[in-house]
């Protein structure tokens, strides 16, 4: 019982270090936060805030819930593979190993951080959405929006914990991240709205990962036609079992240090991402 209080304050105290790291990075705060942001302003600057009547919901209506989600995926999947990666790198994951502070401590202050990230960055999006266009929330689905931002961001820690651990490098794990979301955010909801039209092939594929399970409960919730209290107990249920695997996976796999030729000899350069 003693122990546990000790290890709380160390969690909180590694949860402090990240956020610092992530905020004196501005190239990593701006594509994590103010770049979703940008996307939605071009969205309503170029698509205006028209009704899309297949939805029954205005334009920014639909975009600011869609696009927080992509910004909390930002936060948790592309922000923690990187700068884990670029970290063992430089050898700093191996010095921290080498201390008596328990890895779980160390992973969980990164989880945390990610997280609050993540939730700074869809309050961002969605108080922008509100005061500047209109967009409404909906008390009756706050619960379920809160448990599926839980669920989705815990989920996409646990993928970019898994990226960091399979990737040898911080250069590969910036490709691999860029690589998968992108295409993915296209064919899940992020960009374009799910209205059918797209080819059977293509809409399994985003059936089969995770982002078309946060988008859809999401953006679902921000919907004014919705009448339900937002609860999607299948996508929560997928999520969690996307996670669940890339945590095992990941404490499997993962590696305290660079191995041969993934980026040992790149450990005397700086990285922008753990400055």
């Amino acid at each position: 019982m003693s122990d546990r209080p000790k290890m709380t304050s160390l969690v909180v105290v590694q949860n402090r270090y990240q956020n610092k790291i992530f905020f004196r990075t501005p190239i990593a705060a701006f594509f994590t936060i103010f770049f979703p942001l940008m996307i939605f302003v071009v969205f309503a600057l170029v698509f205006g805030n028209d009704y899309i009547e297949s939805l029954g919901v205005t334009t920014a209506q639909y975009f600011a819930p869609a696009m927080a989600v992509f910004a909390a995926v930002s936060a948790s999947y592309t922000n923690i593979a990187t700068t884990t990666a670029y970290q063992r790198d430089l050898g700093i994951l191996k010095r921290v190993r080498g201390t008596p502070l328990p890895a779980s401590v160390y992973m969980g202050g990164k989880i945390l951080s990610a997280v609050e990230i993540a939730f700074l960055s869809v309050v961002v999006m969605m108080t922008i959405g509100v005061a500047f266009y209109g967009v409404e929330i909906y008390a009756r689905t706050l619960p379920a929006v809160i448990v599926t931002f839980l669920v989705g961001v815990g989920t996409f820690a646990a993928l970019g914990l898994l990226v960091a651990a399979v990737v040898p490098s911080g250069e590969g794990a910036t490709a691999i991240t860029n690589a998968t979301l992108l295409p993915l955010a296209f064919i899940s909801g992020v960009f374009f709205p799910s209205t059918g039209d797209s080819p059977a092939w293509l809409d399994t594929i985003a059936n089969i990962f995770p982002l078309k399970h946060f988008v859809e409960p999401f953006v679902t919730a921000f919907n004014p036609t919705y009448t339900g209290s937002g609860w999607d107990w299948a996508s929560l249920a997928y999520m969690a079992v996307w996670g669940i695997g890339a945590t095992a996976l990941a404490v499997r796999l993962f590696k305290w240090e660079s191995p041969a030729g993934g980026g040992s000899q790149r450990k005397r350069r700086r990285s922008p991402s753990t400055s």
